[in-house]
């Protein structure tokens, strides 16, 4: 199944297209919740949360929702993914009070770190082999046969990523499952995707993953909600071509141009 969704829900210019204005904002996850299936999650990328409000967030959301968690920068922007043992256990202590609804841990790495297999590696068996992973390498040094060894050897998932319609990793089938991340398109308004982008996508992924593979979407075009207009649209071509596809909503006001 393709589980659809957006990089992130608490962003103010979202108000007034998916969330409605008088809605305070301690209930916007809540609202998402009722219009998607999945999220990923980036607040944890800049502060770590209590295992406290990971729980209260799985209390929150209906049961089937599933919450993709983006690693610590500590672990990967200030440490670099040295001595990652105490780093990734405290996630894990944190990001484990979402029990059934943990999705795959996103671990991006900064564009400016050289391939490092070895540290990959000891990162990577730091985490429960329950856990789902998904490595976003993000310098051309990674794009080597040692490094995705390093991925299949601990089902780890390459994170395809597109920036302006173009992908900026290798189309590595790393594990029986795929994460997906939008990051800016070319289309108007500014930084939508057009149907021709993701109906590329979609062949793509198609050509990877059989329909009942777990293939996790997360829009970050977030600027005025961007990613949730392509998120739905997204979801509504993968309808159309007979893929399953996780919840997105209906009746969203249509993008305003500012030109």
């Amino acid at each position: 199944m393709l589980l659809v969704g957006t990089s992130g829900w608490q962003y103010l210019h979202w108000r007034d297209v998916l969330y409605p204005a008088g809605l305070p904002q301690r209930l916007w996850l809540e609202r998402y919740a009722e219009c998607f299936d999945t999220v990923e999650n980036n607040n944890a990328f800049y502060r770590l949360p209590p295992r406290e409000t990971f729980e209260s967030w799985r209390e929150r959301t209906p049961d089937g929702f599933v919450m993709a968690v983006k690693a610590s920068r500590f672990l990967t922007h200030i440490k670099r993914l040295k001595e990652p043992e105490e780093p990734v256990q405290r996630l894990m202590a944190a990001a484990e009070g979402l029990g059934p609804k943990l999705g795959p841990i996103l671990i991006q790495l900064p564009p400016n770190l050289r391939a490092e297999p070895e540290r990959l590696d000891a990162c990577l068996r730091c985490f429960p082999r329950h856990v789902r992973v998904a490595v976003e390498p993000r310098h051309p040094s990674w794009w080597t046969d040692t490094v995705r060894q390093v991925l299949e050897s601990h089902g780890a998932s390459l994170c395809w990523a597109d920036v302006l319609g173009r992908p900026r990793t290798p189309l590595w089938r790393t594990t029986g499952w795929g994460y997906m991340r939008f990051h800016q398109g070319r289309a108007r308004p500014w930084p939508m995707y057009g149907d021709t982008s993701l109906r590329s996508w979609l062949h793509r992924i198609g050509e990877e993953w059989d329909r009942d593979d777990d293939v996790y979407v997360y829009f970050n075009n977030d600027p005025g909600g961007a990613a949730i207009h392509n998120a739905v649209r997204f979801a509504e071509l993968a309808r159309a071509e007979g893929r399953p596809v996780s919840r997105t909503p209906t009746d969203l006001p249509e993008p305003e141009d500012p030109a």
